[in-house]
């Protein structure tokens, strides 16, 4: 039987959502219009006017916003209303230039909170429940948004934050946390851990964990599942938009539903920022219908993925978007090859290996060069150069199917490749470094 946090809007029917949504656009078209100077001025740039949006079908007509639209303003570029009506911000974990931060009312924190609670009840979470929140709290928004849907769902809620590995186990054990909240990487981490301290997967009472804010494969998904004992929920969210609970699994998993009351998305096509039609593979393009502080309008998340609309078991009637495929943005050319990290990382898995690697890019001669080093399995790593290499080589070619181009491999000592608390460093690429475009 499927839970639901807002049953009558989680199941609303189509034709009514999308009503909704065009009522919403318009509105929040001229609020933006009248309240953002910055998004005023690419709309005159484009020739457009609140008066030429009069529902969904016009949403093609408004220019896009990007990140970088978002550093330029910063940081009060794009605030839509004044600063005493906004009582937090959240910030990007940007690595270079100035970060994005984002603002909110305390209504933003209401439907942030909702959305995340929406997520949690689909992974089978209720009142009783314990839930651990294990992603960085702070300027993160994976904490504040995982602890405030707890909050709504009325959860006893373990404010564990990321780090501190052995405490977050005692705690998970002594006090009977029912459902994780983390990155993926740091929930393997965690059952590795463990294993290491002889624990077994029935030795915890969890039964579900909700994991986001990084790629992960479906390879890693049984593989938490595994080792902790769970069903592991994806969800999906944007420090711009919001934060974790933009989208999120129901018990079916089969994608992430999208919140439609409050978000409309697009899939465009990246290159030329075509709309295109349901089903396609695309860029994923947010408008939020009800941000007071920091309203985003055809936001570029830069995640690749697909949007379907197919009846779902759960009975949600809201879009669904698959497991982003990678980034437009941080898609790697290596050699003239499209290679995104979770091509690589869906390789390992399927070979047996963990998921712990590093990925070194890097330009000799003129000519890439593609580094993998990967923890060898338990038991298999040797001083032996003949055994290493074969294995190498045997690694290097099913990545080599994958990809089309041939990778180094590079096979360490377990536990070697530094673990992640928070996001993990997958990708080192230097040829950034030569300040050459990738």
């Amino acid at each position: 039987m499927e839970n639901y946090f807002q049953k009558d809007i989680e199941t609303m029917p189509v034709e009514k959502i999308k009503e909704m949504q065009a009522e919403k656009l318009v509105n929040i078209v001229k609020y933006v219009y009248d309240n953002v100077e910055y998004y005023r001025d690419k709309m005159n740039e484009k020739g457009v006017t609140p008066d030429d949006i009069k529902g969904l079908e016009d949403l093609h007509k408004l220019p896009f916003l990007s990140k970088a639209d978002l550093r330029e303003g910063y940081p009060y570029g794009l605030l839509a209303t004044d600063l005493k009506n906004c009582v937090r911000i959240h910030s990007t974990s940007g690595t270079t230039g100035k970060r994005v931060v984002a603002f909110y009312t305390q209504h933003d924190i209401d439907i942030w909170n909702e959305m995340c609670a929406r997520a949690i009840v689909a992974a089978g979470g209720t009142d009783e429940d314990v839930v651990q929140v294990c992603y960085g709290y702070g300027l993160f928004t994976g904490g504040a948004g995982l602890d405030g849907g707890s909050h709504k769902v009325g959860c006893l809620t373990l404010p564990m934050s990321s780090g501190n590995t052995e405490r977050q186990i005692m705690f998970m054990n002594d006090l009977g946390a029912t459902i994780i909240c983390c990155t993926p990487s740091y929930a393997a981490y965690i059952g590795e851990t463990l294993k290491e301290m002889g624990y077994k997967p029935e030795d915890n009472k969890l039964k579900a964990g909700i994991f986001g804010a990084e790629a992960w494969t479906e390879e890693m998904r049984r593989d938490i599942e595994k080792a902790l004992g769970i069903k592991a929920y994806d969800i999906y969210g944007l420090t711009e938009t919001c934060g974790p609970g933009v989208a999120f699994e129901c018990s079916e998993q089969t994608g992430m539903h999208i919140n439609e009351d409050h978000f409309i998305a697009e899939i465009i096509d990246p290159d030329t920022g075509e709309v295109l039609p349901e089903g396609s593979k695309g860029e994923l393009v947010f408008t939020a219908l009800d941000k007071e502080a920091f309203p985003l309008l055809r936001y570029r998340t830069r995640d690749i993925c697909v949007l379907t609309r197919e009846k779902c078991s759960c009975g949600r009637t809201f879009i669904k978007m698959c497991k982003p495929m990678g980034r437009s943005d941080d898609m790697m050319i290596i050699r003239g090859v499209n290679v995104f990290p979770s091509q690589i990382e869906a390789v390992l898995l399927n070979e047996g290996y963990a998921p712990n690697y590093q990925i070194m890019v890097d330009r000799v001669n003129n000519s890439d060069t593609l580094d993998v080093y990967v923890e060898a399995k338990e038991g298999d790593f040797s001083d032996k150069v003949k055994d290493m290499a074969e294995k190498e080589k045997a690694l290097a070619g099913a990545i080599k199917a994958m990809l089309g181009i041939n990778p180094k491999v590079h096979l360490v000592a377990p536990k070697s490749i530094q673990r992640s608390e928070g996001k993990a460093v997958r990708v080192i690429d230097k040829r950034k470094r030569l300040g050459i475009n990738v």
